[in-house]
This record gives C-alpha cells, sequence and structure tokens, in this order.
C-alpha cells in the first residue's frame, strides 16, 4: 500500500502542493511500522538521542551537507544574510538569519502576522474544533499549558498551528507588537511533529518538551506563543527581553537543527483570521505562508 502523501495549500500559488519530506523513509518507519513504534518510544523520543544528533550538526565535518541540502530541497540563498560557504557547520546553516527585506512585515496595528516560516492550521474556535489532522483528535488546553489557570484565559479562543519543516527558516517571530513575560519551560518527550507522527497521535504535541510565553498585546489582549520542541531539535533557543515592549515581526528566538511547531494563540473573538488559511485548514489542510505575511486582524 502507498504512503498516504502529505499535501498543503500553498498561499502563494493557490494551489495544492506535495510536500517533499525530509528524511521521509525513516519518518515513516518511525511512526507506521510496528517495529519503529517500538524503537522510537524506546530511545528516539528521549532527549539524548536529539542531543546526540544535535552534536553531530555542530562538528565540522557537517558543513559538507550544507551545499547538497540546499540543491536537493532549491532553497534560495538570495535570502540568507552571508554567503552559504560562510557556515561552519550544518548547525549554524540552519538556523540562518535572513536579510530583512526577506521577510516584510504586513503593515496595521491591528493586522497580525504569521509567526514562522511553514505550514500553518488555523482554529478559529479551538472549543469547537472536531480534529486538527485527523478527524476526532482534539487538544487539551489545560495540558497544553500544564496551567489551569492559564488555560482558561484562552476557553473558546484561536489557535494557530505553524508547522516547520527541516527545509524552513528556523527562527520565530511576534506575531503581534506586544510586552513579552518570561519563558516557561514545560519538559517533555521529543516526538517528531510531521503529520506523519500527529495523524498517529496528536498528543505528541502535549507530551513534547515546549516553551510558554504571554505576550500583553494593546490591540489583541494576551496571546500566547508556544514553541514545541521536536525528535533532532537541538534546543529551543529564547533571544528576546522580558518585559520590553517588542515590534511585531521582531525575531523571539530560534530552534536548532530538526522539524519543529510553534502553536499560537489568542482569546475568545480577539483575532479573525485569513478566509485562506481559514478554508483550507476547515478541510484539515495546512496553509503555506512565510513569517511576516498577514495572518488575520483584530475584529
Amino acid at each position: 500500500m502507498a504512503a498516504e502523501p502529505i499535501r498543503y495549500y500553498d498561499r502563494y500559488t493557490r494551489a495544492l502542493q506535495t510536500e517533499r519530506i525530509y528524511g521521509e523513509k525513516w519518518l515513516r518507519f518511525a511512526y507506521e511500522n510496528p517495529a519503529g513504534r517500538l524503537l522510537t518510544w524506546l530511545l528516539v523520543r528521549r532527549a539524548i538521542f536529539s542531543q546526540w544528533y544535535g552534536w553531530k550538526m555542530n562538528k565540522t565535518a557537517s558543513s559538507l551537507q550544507i551545499l547538497p541540502f540546499i540543491t536537493t530541497y532549491d532553497i534560495d540563498v538570495d535570502e540568507f544574510a552571508k554567503s552559504a560557504f560562510d557556515y561552519k557547520t550544518f548547525n549554524e546553516f540552519f538556523h540562518r538569519a535572513l536579510k530583512p527585506e526577506a521577510r516584510p512585515i504586513a503593515e496595521g496595528e491591528r493586522v497580525a502576522v504569521f509567526p514562522a516560516d511553514g505550514r500553518h492550521l488555523a482554529i478559529p474556535d479551538v472549543g469547537a474544533a472536531k480534529g486538527f489532522y485527523v478527524k476526532g483528535q482534539t487538544l487539551s488546553l489545560a495540558e497544553l499549558f500544564e496551567a489551569e489557570e492559564t488555560a482558561g484565559k484562552f476557553a473558546g479562543g484561536s489557535m494557530l498551528v505553524s508547522r516547520l519543516c527541516p527545509v524552513d527558516y528556523h527562527r520565530f517571530h511576534f506575531p503581534v507588537a506586544g510586552v513579552p513575560g518570561e519563558s516557561r519551560r514545560v519538559n517533555g518527550w521529543l516526538y517528531s511533529v510531521s503529520p506523519v507522527a500527529l495523524r498517529r497521535n496528536l498528543r505528541y504535541l502535549v507530551e513534547n518538551k515546549r516553551e510558554v510565553t504571554l505576550i500583553e498585546s494593546p490591540e489583541f489582549g494576551t496571546v500566547a506563543m508556544i514553541e514545541v520542541g521536536a525528535t533532532n531539535v537541538g534546543g529551543i533557543r529564547q533571544g528576546f527581553v522580558p518585559g520590553r515592549t517588542m515590534a511585531k515581526g521582531a525575531e523571539k528566538g530560534l530552534f536548532a537543527f530538526g522539524g519543529s511547531c510553534v502553536i499560537t494563540l489568542f482569546q475568545r473573538g480577539r483575532i479573525r483570521f485569513d478566509a485562506d488559511v481559514v478554508a483550507s485548514s476547515a478541510d484539515q489542510i495546512e496553509c503555506y505562508a512565510k513569517m511576516g505575511d498577514r495572518l488575520g486582524e483584530a475584529p
């Protein structure tokens, strides 16, 4: 039986695309094969496995993988803040900075933007959602935050799940202007966040290691950003100063090597997502969009 492809809606071409999955054979073995699932449970989900892989990606020899990776996945080198030949390790290349003009920030005080490059699912009402990646699977906000009081603030709110593939730009940014609090770490496992894995078990999003930041925004109220770690993610690195007002689109932090995920939550009635991302999400199809592009607006 042929493996089910991962399809997404491309906001720019306005057409469905089939994702080229990095490490697809291994990923499907790990989550679709009984022996692979046992190996994932015994070893792959554990921090030591990802730490070992991150160590490899920080070795000088890993730089030999950079140019083949760029060629295979047709990555636009003109966006890079420095030459592809200047990266000393694969991990340095992986969490590369881009030229500011490569990701213009949508204007408007009441306009929110995508916090990262990637494939996004928008859920206008978390309480009414019957399934994100597969029908019948839902997320518990209390488990996601691991804090009942915080979860209560977002009851009936709107959620954006932004999935970053290894081929994507791996820095994450503030979707709205506001004042962020301290980032709080929630320890957990490191399962994959690819749809190959999430279609089997959406709970990986609440079982994985993650970091939670609350942002107080004049236009959008309290906004939560949750960076979710995943297999082979060498680390979630925050780069902002808590308590200091941050501009919309300002860099918040980065992921070291691996696929990963950013979850953004808005309180009830505080955002109206754009129609294209809502329409594709209603069909359980992610919408590809870049950081800084318009996500929606405050009603």
